[in-house]
Order: structure tokens, then sequence, then C-alpha cells
């Protein structure tokens, strides 16, 4: 039988799942708050709380998961791939991409993924 959940890790679902259908936008705490009807600081520890990870590191989670799997499956350069999952400039996306995967998305690429010739064009 599932127990049932509290009203903080509700908030924390909602949360994420609004941040995953806008990861591309720019992060704001106070889009995601009104979107969701409660404070912003009070949705920030409430996520940081059940989650042990502040919004925008969940944020550039999300970025950086949608990033892996473009690297893995298309010939596309790194800077388009940050350009395309939400990142202003691709020196940001690779300082994040290597804080969240510690490897630049070149070193990842070249690890994970399968020949470049063998990936498909857009």
């Amino acid at each position: 039988m599932k127990e049932k959940q509290s009203s903080g890790e509700a908030l924390c679902e909602a949360a994420k799942t609004y941040i995953e259908a806008h990861s591309v936008e720019k992060f704001s705490l106070n889009g995601i708050s009104k979107a969701l009807f409660v404070n912003g600081s009070y949705l920030l520890r409430t996520f940081k709380h059940h989650t042990g990870m502040t919004l925008l590191c969940y944020h550039h989670l999300i970025r950086c998961e949608k990033a892996k799997e473009m690297l893995l499956q298309t010939n596309l350069s790194v800077s388009r791939i940050g350009e395309s999952v939400g990142f202003i400039s691709s020196s940001h996306f690779t300082h994040i991409f290597r804080k969240t995967e510690n490897c630049t998305p070149t070193e990842y690429r070249r690890l994970h993924g399968p020949d470049r010739e063998e990936m498909a064009e857009p």
C-alpha cells in the first residue's frame, strides 16, 4: 500500500514537473512560484529540504540530461546543443555541464557516444 504523499513532497513533484516542461526557458523563481500558487521562499526551502538540491541546480540537471541525449544521438556542435537546451553561451553550458557531469560535453560525447559517422544529422 502506498503511503500518502505530504504536501511538501507533492509541491516538489509539481515543481519538478514544471521545471522539466519549461527547462529551455530562463529560470525564474517568480514564474515557478506563481505557476504553483506558493510563496517563492517557501518553495525554495521545501524543495531543498525534500530533494537536497536547489531549484536552480535541478533546472541545470534537467538541461544537462537533455544535452547528454543530444550529444549521443546527434552530430550537432556542443555550442548548438547548449543553445537548444536553453543556455545562452557555450562557455556557461560547458561550465554547468562540467559541474554536473564531472567532464566537458566534448569529453562526454567522446567517452559515451558511438562513432560520430553513425549519428543522425538533424
